[in-house]
């Protein structure tokens, strides 16, 4: 019996799957979600969603319309006025919300294929990363909802006063295509876990698991209308959230560009709150005394390639110490091979294809125009794999300018620029020349320099001898046009409440 279930366990090991004939047999449901019911758009039309790895039709995702947007509305509303949710015993939501992580590490297979299936990251890394990391975050939240303690400030004799954090209602959260699931649980989890009721829009791109959340939520026990879903296109739905007059407060992760639209749809409507992570361009710098050359070019090709570049945080920017340039180039091009392309569905591949064909196109152009003015240390060809050329190989391009667009804008991709400097003062002036201030990585063996050098570096993280480092109990967000508001840790539950006052006077 004992050797029975060990080969048993062996046969449904995540590795041991065929997940080729999963996906073959998957028929995903790309209806919406409001008021606890699956349903069509109002006008019934829909959208394909696309497999990047294989340019084959997933889907038919509900293209939502403005009555959509109204309908989930006003399903948060009601559901938040009942108070069935937002006056739910703290401890009550905490207990059905680590039901939901439950419940989500009990689907993980399914989830994990839809994750790959939509947006193309590696199977692997979509069961052992993104999935346990979305159920260990609505976890941390349930396990904080009973935890916040509120205050009794000083006041004068006769009087005391409350300080008591209180729900703002209705939350939109508008999520990208490259973390799905993640992404969504940072803002979900925290909002929840304090008592909103929520609209999640996910990227019009990658919307299955974000539907297949919603179900999970609500067989975990979270009241009908509390978490809705609506899919669509920025345009209609993410622009209709935005401009609601019964939206209390919109959370986003997503371009500069889009932020800054919200920004103005606020202004403009009801000043609804916003928490904004937008883009980033990050710096990794690597000086001369850093213990391993070799360790900082591995960590900097998982900085830049991981995820197939598509990361917010994403240390694109490379800037080395004269004295080690060419062994750090020699090093970075070695681990790069590392991140070659590869079919999202093989458990071995270390990554996959970019979000689409276009996106792949706008990579490729960015990469062929920097080609004028510096020269390509490795990489710079697009690949085909069956019918899909959306796969880009591991690219270092080194001598552009400061002013070059592939130095100073977003690109999305597996592309990295090495640039040269001199001493600290010249590493700190290059990292800090940036509209952006999201993360950068320090490498130094010289404890002083790294306190140095992070404390004046404009970055919401600064990681020191390693790169983009986060986790659930620290914030996540950026400065200058990264946006602000805080993913992540304690101080994220301060996006979703307002601080009220109650005053007793009975001297």
């Amino acid at each position: 019996m004992a050797e029975h279930d060990i080969a048993a366990d062996a046969a449904n090991a995540p590795e041991s799957i065929d997940w080729h004939a999963r996906a073959a047999a998957a028929r995903p449901d790309g209806r919406m979600h409001v008021g606890g019911q699956r349903r069509d758009a109002s006008d019934g039309t829909t959208t394909r969603s696309v497999n990047p790895a294989t340019a084959a039709s997933i889907a038919e995702i509900a293209a939502g319309t403005a009555d959509d947007v109204d309908s989930a509305v006003g399903a948060a509303r009601a559901s938040f006025e009942s108070g069935a949710w937002s006056r739910l015993a703290a401890a009550d939501r905490g207990r059905i919300m680590q039901r939901w992580a439950d419940l989500i590490e009990a689907n993980a297979d399914e989830l994990a294929l839809l994750e790959t299936l939509d947006m193309g990251k590696p199977i692997a890394q979509s069961m052992t990363i993104d999935v346990p990391g979305t159920a260990a975050t609505i976890r941390w939240y349930a396990e904080l909802a009973d935890k916040l303690a509120d205050e009794i400030p000083s006041t004068p004799p006769g009087s005391m006063a409350t300080v008591t954090r209180a729900p703002l209602g209705v939350v939109a959260a508008i999520t990208p295509w490259n973390y799905p699931m993640e992404i969504a649980s940072w803002k979900l989890a925290p909002a929840l876990a304090v008592g909103n009721s929520l609209v999640h829009k996910p990227a019009s791109e990658s919307s299955l698991t974000a539907l297949r959340l919603a179900d999970l939520a609500l067989e975990a026990g979270i009241p009908e209308g509390v978490l809705n879903v609506i899919t669509g296109s920025g345009r209609l739905v993410g622009e209709g959230l935005a401009r609601h007059r019964d939206v209390d407060m919109l959370t986003f992760t997503g371009s500069t560009g889009v932020a800054k639209r919200l920004l103005v749809a606020s202004g403009e409507t009801n000043m609804k709150r916003l928490a904004l992570e937008a883009g980033g361009k990050s710096a990794n710098l690597v000086f001369a005394d850093t213990e391993s050359i070799t360790l900082a070019a591995e960590k900097a090709a998982f900085g830049a390639y991981y995820n197939q570049g598509e990361v917010c945080s994403a240390n694109s920017r490379v800037y080395v110490e004269r004295p080690i340039l060419d062994d750090f180039l020699s090093a970075f091009r070695e681990a790069a091979k590392g991140y070659a392309p590869g079919d999202p569905l093989d458990w071995a591949s270390p990554t996959g294809a970019l979000i689409n064909e276009g996106h792949a196109d706008d990579v490729e152009r960015a990469v062929d125009e920097a080609r004028v003015s510096g020269d390509i240390a490795f990489g710079g060809e697009r690949q085909q794999r069956g019918d899909s050329r959306a796969f880009y190989t591991p690219t270092a391009v080194v001598g552009l300018s400061a002013e070059h667009p592939l130095v100073t804008d977003e690109l999305f991709g597996p592309v990295a620029t090495v640039t040269v400097f001199d001493d600290e003062d010249d590493a700190v002036r290059q990292a800090n020349d940036t509209r952006y201030g999201l993360a950068a990585s320090v490498w130094t063996s010289n404890l002083s320099r790294a306190h140095r050098v992070s404390e004046r570096l404009v970055a919401g993280t600064v990681s020191v001898n390693t790169v983009d480092a986060l986790g659930v109990t620290t914030p996540f967000g950026g400065f200058r046009e990264s946006g602000f508001g805080r993913d992540l840790s304690a101080h994220a539950i301060d996006n979703y409440v307002g601080l009220k006052t109650t005053w007793f006077q009975h001297g």
